[in-house]
Parts: structure tokens; C-alpha cells; sequence
């Protein structure tokens, strides 16, 4: 009886089905629209390039984050932990600042550039598939590393220890455990930024364009802000969507596990090597350490000046874009939470679809499945805003869906029989046990959604009007014109608003948590 009483009982399906409705909907509208259609040599372009680009992209960056989470996972020094917080702040850090401090460093007149011209070497370009990559692995050896660092944190004492006790070189100790854990790990990492990369839309905007450097994202974009040719645009987002999931599929065929079994939970590091190893570990981190620190650090230099003469739109787009990531994290938080709880109680594939079932697409083709199907009744234009709330909405829900669900099913296991037996359900449920004990996840996840959901420079672009553009897009804008020196300013606020969002969150759920 308590199990039917609880609200979720009903609450989670009604809700799972009307995600999944959001999230299938635009896709049928797109498959739809989209059918029959023939690409073009354009077209066939942009498909191209934007498989090109992804997989250079997760090449290249897990490929640089293994000597780095190496380095980390064997050598103990002051600001390791530092680092490792550093690691994670591309994550959250908005891909049009990002893009503009590459430009401060790699740019006409950047650093580099202003290097190469004091030697009398001629100018670097950051234009192209190769300034897209350089961007895209910024954004991405971050997460890379620190996902493999954890492959390695995770390898069994008891393995270690053995190896330790057998005399095994660094070469053999790479042989018999760090390679068989790669195997197992690499194919994964790869996969989730080659698909992060699929859908990149802010950096090819700003670092692509033109025939020869577009992606399925900005042909999409083009096809529907200037050509205003929606069958294209829909079949175009068709191709991602299977693109994305061809993606999947091959790394979930590749990827093989270690074989290594359960250890006991024991702390164990690896042994970390003298010599030149050392120095190469050394020569890793440093180099990774300025890669990430100098875009950032030449944002906020440039950006300072400018704080005191912000263009006017900056303000208001400012203030739209908090509105923004307030309400659909809001929403994610509270859909995940409930999803999360009625998961844990009995697991439901629709529950489990619904939550998923966003990572297959991106914010572009739900946009353009949306303008497909409001644009018979109401101008897209007018509910810029609300859509891309609810966009944002279902976009960050699998992530935080996946931060909830192991405590979730924690907080179930321990508590759950308790709670049903004391008649404990409904609000009370939800006040006395169930925020208490999920607080910290909840903060951390509305947090990461709040960031994400700020820094989006996606569906918004399909539909804004000047009076609906949020921060992002003002400073896409800016750097279009060439307004470099504002453009940085802005990017400096949003980047301020991005992580005290997030911290203000992380903050509340642990100091409720505590």
C-alpha cells in the first residue's frame, strides 16, 4: 500500500512520457519533414566535415589527456589538487568564451601570432578544421583526462601491490595493468566527446564557416535563419541524429573490459618512476596546465577594461540568460529528482528512455523539430525564451539524472523499507528524508544544469530576435563584428555568471546536505 500511495507511483510515469513526447516529437517532425529529401553537394560537405573534425577531435584530445591523468594518478605534488579542479572547469566554461580566448592566444593579433611576428615568422591561422580542433580539444582533454584519471584511481591495490612485490618495470607495470585498463576506458572516453563534438555548434560558428568548414550544426542553422529552407534543415538534422547513433554503436562494439575483478577498496598508488620519466610527467602537466590557463587568463585581462563601458545589451541579455538557466535547471533538477526516486523503487525502461533519450540529439535539431512544429500557429520568434528553457531542459537532464540515481538507489536501499513501514510518504517523505540525504547531489546537479543551460549558444540562435537574445548569443555577436575588446567584457560577465551560478547551487546542496 505505501508503495502505491507514494505520488511517484504516478508522477514518474506521466512525467516520462511527457519528456520522451518533447524529445520524440521534434524528431518526428524533423523525420518527417526531412523525408525524401536528396543532399546536396553541400550538404555532403558539411557531413564531412563535421565526421572529420569530431574524430580528430577525440583523437587528439584523449590520445593528450593519457600522459596527463598518468602524470596525475603517479605523482604527489603541491596544487595537484588545484589542477584537478581545473580539469573540470571547461566543462562548465561557455564555448563562445572559450572560443574567444583561443582567439587572445592563437588569433590574428594573439600571443602567438605576436610571437611569431617579433621572430619574423609569418602569421598562424586559427580558421579552419584546425582551429575548430584546437578549440574542441581545449573544451575536451579536461574532461578526457579526468575521466581516464579515473580508470587508473581505479585500478586494484591488490594488482598493484603484486606487481610492485614481482619487481615489474614501468614497461611491464604499463604492459599487464595500465594497458589492459586503456582498452577498456579509451573507446568509452572517445566516444562521449566524439559525440560532444557532433553536435559542437558555438565554436564552428565563430571558428568555422565557409563551404569548405561547416558542419551539419551550421548547415542546419543557415538553412533555417538565411535560406529558410526547412526541408533541408530537417533532413540535415536526420543525418545527425543517425550520425550520433552510428557513433554509439561503433564504441559500444569496440570497448572490452579488463579482466581485472573487484579489489578490496584499498588506496594504492602507482609507483612513480625517477629519471626522465619523471620529467616527461613533469612536461605533461605543465604543458596541459598553460593550454588551459592561458585562453583564460587572456579572457579575463581583456575583458577587465571593458567592464566599465559594457555595451547596452549586454545587461539585459545578462538578465535573460540568468532567467533562463534558473528556470530550466529548476526544471531538470526537479524531473531528475523524481525520475531518479521512481527508478530506484522499480526500474521502468520508460524512465530510463526518457532520461537517455536527449544524448541521441542536440539543441539544433530539437530546435528545428520545434520551429517545424509551432511555426503553423505561433511565431517561433515570440516563445524564443520558453523554448529554449525547455531545450536546455531536456539536455542537461541525462547528466543529472546520472548524478542522482546511485544515491537515489542508495537513499532506497538503506531507508526505503523504514520510510514505508513509519507510513512516511508524500511531502513529509520528500522534507524529512529525502532532501536531507539527496541535498548534495541535487545542489551539484542543478548547478552543473544552471552553467550548461547558461552558457547555451544553441536553439536560441534558431529563434532570437534582438529582444529575446540572451548573453551568449550578444557575445557571438560582438565577436562577429569584430567588437573584440566588448566581446571580451561580455564573455567575462557571463563567465563570472556561469560559475557563481554554479557555485551558489553546489554551495546550497552541501551546506543542506551538512
Amino acid at each position: 500500500m505505501a508503495s502505491r500511495a507514494f505520488p511517484l507511483g504516478l508522477a514518474a510515469p506521466a512525467l516520462a512520457a511527457l519528456l520522451l513526447a518533447l524529445v520524440a516529437a521534434p524528431l518526428a517532425a524533423v523525420a518527417w519533414r526531412g523525408a525524401g529529401l536528396s543532399l546536396g553537394p553541400a550538404d555532403w560537405a558539411a557531413i564531412r566535415f563535421s565526421a572529420t573534425q569530431a574524430l580528430l577531435s577525440a583523437i587528439f584530445s584523449t590520445l593528450l589527456a593519457i600522459p596527463v591523468a598518468r602524470a596525475l594518478a603517479r605523482r604527489s605534488f603541491p596544487g595537484r589538487g588545484l589542477l584537478i579542479t581545473l580539469m573540470g572547469a571547461p566543462f562548465l566554461l561557455p564555448a563562445v568564451v572559450a572560443v574567444l580566448g583561443l582567439l587572445a592566444v592563437f588569433g590574428r593579433s594573439g600571443l602567438i601570432n605576436s610571437a611569431l611576428a617579433a621572430l619574423g615568422l609569418p602569421p598562424v591561422s586559427i580558421f579552419g578544421l584546425h582551429g575548430v580542433v584546437i578549440a574542441h580539444v581545449f573544451l575536451n582533454l579536461p574532461l578526457a583526462t579526468r575521466m581516464i584519471l579515473q580508470g587508473w584511481l581505479a585500478l586494484p591495490a591488490e594488482r598493484i601491490r603484486l606487481a610492485q612485490s614481482l619487481g615489474f618495470t614501468p614497461r611491464e607495470t604499463f604492459r599487464h595493468l595500465e594497458w589492459p585498463m586503456l582498452r577498456e576506458v579509451v573507446p568509452g572516453v572517445a566516444l562521449v566527446i566524439l559525440v560532444i563534438c557532433l553536435t559542437s555548434f558555438a565554436v564552428v560558428l565563430t571558428l568555422g564557416g565557409g563551404p569548405s568548414a561547416t558542419t551539419i550544426e551550421l548547415a542546419i542553422y543557415q538553412a533555417v535563419r538565411f535560406e529558410f529552407d526547412l526541408s533541408r534543415a530537417a533532413g540535415l538534422a536526420g543525418v545527425q541524429v543517425a550520425l550520433g547513433a552510428a557513433a554509439a554503436l561503433a564504441a559500444w562494439t569496440v570497448a572490452r573490459p579488463a579482466g581485472f575483478g573487484a579489489g578490496l577498496d584499498r588506496k594504492l598508488a602507482l609507483t612513480a618512476p625517477a629519471g626522465w620519466r619523471r620529467g616527461l610527467d613533469g612536461l605533461a602537466l605543465l604543458l596541459a596546465a598553460a593550454f588551459l590557463a592561458l585562453p583564460l587568463l587572456a579572457v579575463v585581462l581583456r575583458g577587465l577594461p571593458g567592464l566599465a563601458e559594457l555595451p547596452a545589451l549586454v545587461l539585459p541579455a545578462a538578465g535573460r540568460s540568468v532567467l533562463v538557466a534558473l528556470i530550466s535547471a529548476s526544471l531538470a533538477t526537479a524531473a531528475a529528482l523524481v525520475l531518479a526516486l521512481a527508478a530506484a523503487r522499480r526500474p521502468s525502461p520508460t524512465i530510463e528512455a526518457a532520461a537517455t533519450l536527449p544524448l541521441a540529439t542536440s539543441g539544433l535539431v530539437l530546435g528545428t523539430g520545434l520551429f517545424l512544429l509551432l511555426r503553423p500557429f505561433v511565431s517561433p520568434m515570440s516563445l524564443a525564451l520558453s523554448v529554449t528553457v525547455l531545450v536546455n531542459m531536456a539536455l542537461s537532464l541525462p547528466y543529472l539524472y546520472r548524478v542522482l540515481l546511485p544515491e537515489a538507489r542508495a537513499l532506497q536501499a538503506d531507508y526505503g523499507r523504514l520510510a514505508d513501514s513509519l507510513a512516511l510518504r508524500g511531502r513529509a517523505r520528500l522534507r524529512w528524508l529525502v532532501l536531507p540525504r539527496l541535498a548534495r547531489p541535487l545542489g551539484f546537479g542543478a548547478g552543473i544544469a544552471a552553467a550548461l543551460s547558461m552558457g547555451d549558444l544553441g536553439v536560441i540562435a534558431l529563434f532570437a530576435g534582438e529582444r529575446q537574445a540572451t548573453l551568449p548569443l550578444v557575445v557571438q555577436q560582438l565577436t562577429g563584428a569584430y567588437r573584440i575588446e566588448a566581446a571580451a567584457s561580455a564573455s567575462l560577465v557571463l563567465v563570472v555568471l556561469s560559475f557563481v551560478l554554479f557555485w551558489a547551487c553546489d554551495a546550497g546542496g552541501r551546506r543542506a546536505g551538512a
